[in-house]
């Protein structure tokens, strides 16, 4: 169990008491430990900026805590976290143009990380792709393609139809392949 779960300073920022509080400290600790990591690399691929990422992942958890809901699996907690995420998401950049974190700010992340120059320039490129298409168009591959979720699960999560979600994916594979021949990349044709 993560030891800085942030469960005391979500109490405090909300200016709720404890008492008004939905969730145990135990169940929210549990819940943080089995969703944050990937709820905030998703917000990250979302929106492109970290602290962002990390301050509407904190709201998601927030909100969850103090509705009053009914009692529910963990298929509909995830569910419930990433479709509050996505909506908190999209409220922020409604407006506003959209400006992701600096590529380079990012790239030297990953070097301190350890990573290789030939996949820091991978990663460069194809978060390069990734920002040339709409926000919810990356929230749409992301959850498929790297949560491994369902077209009815993210159906819930973007409150879109699910029969739309394998025309839509197809498209933004279609567009995001265009992208990135035009930038150089071909398919391999090598088995």
């Amino acid at each position: 169990m993560n030891p800085a779960v942030p469960f005391a300073n979500v109490v405090a920022a909300s200016g709720a008491p404890v008492e008004a509080l939905r969730m145990t400290e135990a169940g929210f600790r549990e819940l943080y430990a089995l969703h944050a990591r990937p709820l905030k690399a998703y917000l990250s691929r979302l929106t492109g900026n970290a602290a962002l990422a990390e301050d509407l992942m904190q709201e998601s958890f927030y909100r969850m805590m103090r509705a009053e809901m009914p009692e529910m699996d963990e298929g509909q907690r995830k569910s419930y976290l990433y479709r509050t995420a996505t909506n908190l998401a999209r409220d922020h950049f409604r407006g506003k143009k959209f400006e992701p974190a600096p590529l380079d700010e990012r790239i030297a992340t990953r070097a301190q990380e350890g990573r290789g120059a030939s996949e820091i320039q991978l990663s460069a490129d194809i978060q390069k792709v990734m920002n040339d298409i709409k926000p919810n168009e990356r929230a749409l591959m992301w959850m498929a393609y790297v949560e491994g979720a369902s077209h009815r699960e993210i159906a819930a999560v973007t409150g879109l139809k699910e029969a739309s979600i394998r025309p839509l994916l197809f498209r933004v594979k279609q567009k995001l392949a265009g992208l990135l021949r035009d930038r150089g990349f071909r398919q391999e044709t090598g088995r």
